[in-house]
């Protein structure tokens, strides 16, 4: 009689440390955002720890496909653990994987207007914006080509409405995006021009961007320039033109929707009406 085999096959070690390596990327990238959007930490040694994050997850991948060729060639147990943490790798991997595809596609700039020739400014942002963070005046001509050959949707709206409606309609959008709004300027009789600053997050990572709204006379309608600035970064992966093309459709939405005046009725004149028969002579 043959003898039983008491003891199990054991486990594939570098099945074991790719799963290990897989867990400890996906808690440091959730950890690293955690920072970010909590203000716990500078936003460059938390952008370090993403990164080191995914370093770790291609690490876990190459080891898993290691594994799988040792656990073919031994018999070893472990194809899970190993098929486990290529999946939690490439999940971890996908969302940057995706910006990479949208970097090669598109120009590297963080700074996107409506108006080149002449940008709304950053003037209370620009006082509490970090040092570290991208500078505050528009990068010039060379940057509007650039936008204008990748965002050519991206130009200024003009609006048959007054600019304190326009003005309004802007705030109304800002506040429901949840913006931190920081300073606001009302269209006046002394002062034609209306100003909104604010501070919006991106969706995933929760990075601020800078953006200002002007809101100008023009003629008989208004005319609504945007600029919407990363704080960090070269490039950013269309996000900017993308908030302001969607903030000036929701302007021109509201704008739309809001109820027509109607012009008085003129009395008619005195007089005999016009379906009354003449009186007999």
């Amino acid at each position: 009689m043959s003898r039983r085999r008491l003891l199990e096959d054991p486990y594939s070690r570098l099945a074991i440390w790719a799963r290990r390596l897989a867990f400890f990327s996906l808690v440091a990238a959730l950890l690293s955002i955690l920072i970010v959007r909590s203000d716990l930490l500078e936003i460059v040694p938390a952008l370090a720890t993403f990164a080191g994050a995914l370093a770790i997850a291609v690490m876990a991948i190459l080891i898993a496909i290691a594994a799988l060729v040792v656990i073919w060639m031994d018999g070893l147990r472990g194809i899970g653990y190993a098929l486990s943490s290529i999946a939690i790798s490439l999940g971890l991997l996908a969302y940057p994987l995706y910006l990479g595809a949208k970097a090669s596609r598109l120009p590297a700039i963080s700074d996107i207007t409506t108006d080149p020739i002449d940008p709304p400014r950053f003037e209370a942002i620009a006082r509490v914006r970090p040092r570290a963070a991208n500078p505050v005046i528009y990068a010039g001509l060379y940057a509007a080509e650039r936008q204008r050959l990748a965002y050519p949707e991206v130009e200024p709206l003009l609006l048959t409405a007054t600019p304190k409606e326009v003005f309004d309609a802007a705030l109304a959008v800002a506040n429901k995006r949840r913006w931190r709004v920081i300073d606001v300027r009302e269209p006046t009789a002394n002062r034609r021009e209306g100003r909104i600053e604010a501070i919006a997050r991106t969706p995933v990572m929760g990075f601020r961007d800078d953006v200002v709204i002007r809101v100008r006379p023009s003629g008989e309608d208004s005319r609504l320039d945007v600029r919407s600035a990363s704080r960090y970064g070269r490039h950013d992966f269309g996000s900017n033109a993308a908030r302001i093309a969607s903030l000036l459709a929701d302007v021109e939405q509201i704008i739309e929707a809001r109820p027509q005046k109607t012009e008085p009725q003129k009395p008619a004149p005195a007089g005999r009406q016009r379906n009354q028969p003449a009186a007999r002579r």
